[in-house]
């Protein structure tokens, strides 16, 4: 299996680095780094502006097809993109939801005058999404959505009560994707709808949680008899389980990849501290940052080995659950890196930076780790997603 990028791919690379390199190195020149996981509270409204002059100057909603704004880019050129955002150390940008998520799952799922209404705003960083999917009862285990939904007599509104929490971005967000069930009675991953719903609204309150790491980016978010447009359901209703399942694919897509390398930064950190501190002469340590320097070559190596299975036309489930495994994968090794940076602090681990409570960047990456097993699809689920629809095993007993 060949992992090399073809010279037009590194054409391409060549473009992207250039661009990067210049727009970082003037009026955003202070935004490098900002915003990052565990710091979403950093340089938010800066950000933004950043995000809308990335649009302006075609750098969002890269893979989207053509036909819907996008630059129509191949997976592997993606790849290459995420992999020099990352490597030029940009800031966080704050759409992600709406470009990775949202926006490809109405391509594929949306009405004409749904796309027509959303992906420009969406492309344009002119609104901004959240994603209604956990509750307080169903965490990870989505068929589990209490949150419910009826129509209103005449046929023309949706009406939503329920709660969701640790709903991404939604402090700050105009929308959200919400989960509800629409059949009265129904069970499981029947009866749901994929419901797009305005949050400024009468019958929304959005309270934000803080985290260990001193940011909010997560949010539980009270519905009591707000509304949408009937026509606002993406699929069909009832049939919202299939959508959520094509979004959460989205989720453990390309972009991982560039994830990659900000974990190489946050390695390199790591050892630079080692170095600073004498920690590195410990052989322990030393020992553990270079397993860690070789499981992330690893790493790298199997997301690109996924991804090739997607572009010869292989099914995820059907190539061996390639998104599943790299989740896996690179959750446990972000929460190894985590315990060694502590490791490497040592007692000066257990004091803040400054006060009243700023964090030293190797406790924000142990403290925001904690949580890489659960986000975006735990690690039981995971699992049990390889057993049950990949290796065919009988399914988990469900109470």
């Amino acid at each position: 299996m060949d992992l090399s990028y073809s010279p037009a791919d590194e054409a391409f690379r060549a473009e992207v680095r250039t661009f990067l390199e210049d727009s970082l190195a003037g009026e955003w020149a202070p935004l490098r780094g900002l915003g990052g996981p565990g710091r979403d509270h950093e340089a938010l409204d800066e950000r933004l502006e950043w995000n809308r002059y990335l649009a302006r100057e075609g750098w969002t909603c890269v893979g989207w097809p053509t036909e819907h704004g996008g630059r129509g880019l191949s997976l592997w050129q993606q790849v290459v993109f995420g992999e020099e955002y990352a490597r030029a150390d940009a800031p966080a940008t704050v759409n992600h939801l709406g470009e990775q998520l949202l926006g490809p799952t109405l391509i594929a799922f949306g009405t004409p005058e749904q796309q027509q209404r959303f992906l420009p705003a969406i492309r344009n960083v002119e609104e901004l999404w959240a994603q209604g999917y956990s509750e307080p009862n169903a965490g990870s285990d989505l068929a589990s959505v209490q949150t419910k939904a009826r129509l209103t007599e005449d046929g023309s509104r949706w009406v939503i009560d329920g709660q969701k929490v640790w709903t991404s971005n939604a402090h700050f967000s105009q929308w959200c994707f919400v989960v509800a069930r629409t059949e009265a009675g129904s069970q499981r991953h029947h009866g749901l709808s994929f419901l797009l719903v305005p949050l400024a609204q009468e019958g929304v309150d959005v309270r934000p949680i803080e985290q260990l790491t001193g940011g909010s980016e997560f949010n539980e978010v009270f519905f009591s008899g707000a509304t949408t447009d009937a026509h606002l359901v993406v699929g069909e209703p009832g049939r919202g389980w299939g959508v959520a399942m094509g979004l959460l694919g989205l989720e453990r897509g390309v972009s991982t990849l560039g994830q990659v390398v900000g974990f190489a930064r946050e390695l390199a950190l790591v050892c630079e501290r080692a170095r600073a501190n004498g920690a590195i002469d410990d052989p322990v340590v030393r020992d553990r940052l270079a397993d860690l320097a070789v499981e992330l070559t690893v790493m790298r190596h199997q997301g690109l080995r996924g991804l090739s299975a997607v572009t010869g036309g292989e099914d995820s489930a059907a190539g061996g659950g390639a998104g599943s495994i790299f989740k896996l994968v690179w959750a446990a090794w972000h929460k190894r890196l985590g315990e060694v940076a502590m490791q490497v602090l040592g007692a000066d681990g257990l004091l803040a930076a400054g006060a009243p409570y700023e964090l030293d960047e190797l406790q924000r990456i142990f403290l925001f780790a904690r949580a890489d097993s659960i986000y975006g699809g735990s690690d039981e689920v995971q699992k049990n997603i390889l057993a049950e629809r990949v290796l065919g095993l009988p399914r988990e007993a469900r109470g």
